[in-house]
This record gives C-alpha cells, structure tokens and sequence, in this order.
C-alpha cells in the first residue's frame, strides 16, 4: 500500500460493527466507556471511520444531546497521515449540522499525546476532575492504575471546542 494514498472518512455502517467491537476490546479492554461517571456503550454510537485505500485506519465515535456534541472515543491506528485530524472534522461538520454550539470529550491525566493533539486542533482545556477515575473503575474494572508512561492514572481532563 502506498504511504500517500488519501485519507477517507465515511459514516460508521452497520458492516463496520464487529470491527468496532474488536477495535474497541483491543484498545480500550470494553466497548463500555466511561465519562463523568456514566456508562456508555460505544459499539452502537454513530461516528466516523477513516479508511485508506481498502484498510480501516482510524474510528472516531460520537453522542449528541442538546446542543453538545460528546467524542466518546478516537483511535487512530495509523499516525501522520491525517487521520486523526479528518475524523474531528468530520464529527466537528456533524454536530455543526445539528446544531451543537460545541464539541468536547475526557480524557485521562496520563494522555499527554491526546492532549496535546487536541489542543494543537483548536481545543481548550476546560475542566479538570480530580480522582473521577477512583469511580470509573468502580464501574469499568478494567481501566489500569497506571497509565502512559508509568503516570498513575487518577483524573479526567475536559477538552472543548466551541463551533
């Protein structure tokens, strides 16, 4: 496969789901994730998938309520093509479309390189939850004491983008 192939982003289809579930068990131990202390299953979520040429390459999912505009999860599988960026442009048109005045997601404390991809694509930090991980675990066990680069894993991150 050519390393200059263009990135494409589709819909999720109901064909990318046992995908989704196997991408979510790899990455994330569940396709349950936790925000704020609640429990969403993100295998039946619309969002976005991001393919080059004939390979999945990337996922982003997504939950609109009001005029807000949730990312539950991104991955990208394949870094420095733009995939990661052309998923939030995507989510970020969508909930445009629908009428969201943001878009904001969580994140860990020990997610460095998520933070500062975020924040390089135009979001703001803007909360912080100390210790929301010591609930998370309650309801998901399987998120780890100790996240990326040995950093223990202890509080949720809010990033936001206004749209």
């Amino acid at each position: 496969m050519s390393g200059s192939q263009a990135v494409i982003i589709r819909p999720l289809g109901d064909a990318d789901r046992d995908w989704v579930l196997q991408l979510m068990q790899e990455h994330w131990g569940s396709v349950r994730v936790i925000t704020r202390g609640v429990v969403y299953d993100v295998s039946a979520m619309p969002g976005f998938v991001a393919w080059r040429g004939d390979e999945r390459i990337g996922l982003l999912t997504y939950r609109i309520a009001g005029d807000e505009c949730e990312i539950m999860s991104l991955n990208s599988l394949v870094e420095g093509v733009g995939a990661g960026s052309a998923l939030l442009a995507a989510v970020q048109e969508a909930a445009r479309a629908t009428g969201c005045r943001r878009v904001w997601l969580i994140t860990t404390n020990d997610n460095l390189h998520a933070l500062g991809f975020y924040q390089r694509r135009g979001y703001h930090l803007s909360a912080l939850y100390p210790n929301a991980l010591e609930r998370s675990r309650q309801l998901k066990p399987q998120i780890p004491l100790v996240g990326f680069g040995g950093i223990p894993l202890r509080d949720e991150i809010e990033l936001e983008i206004l749209i």
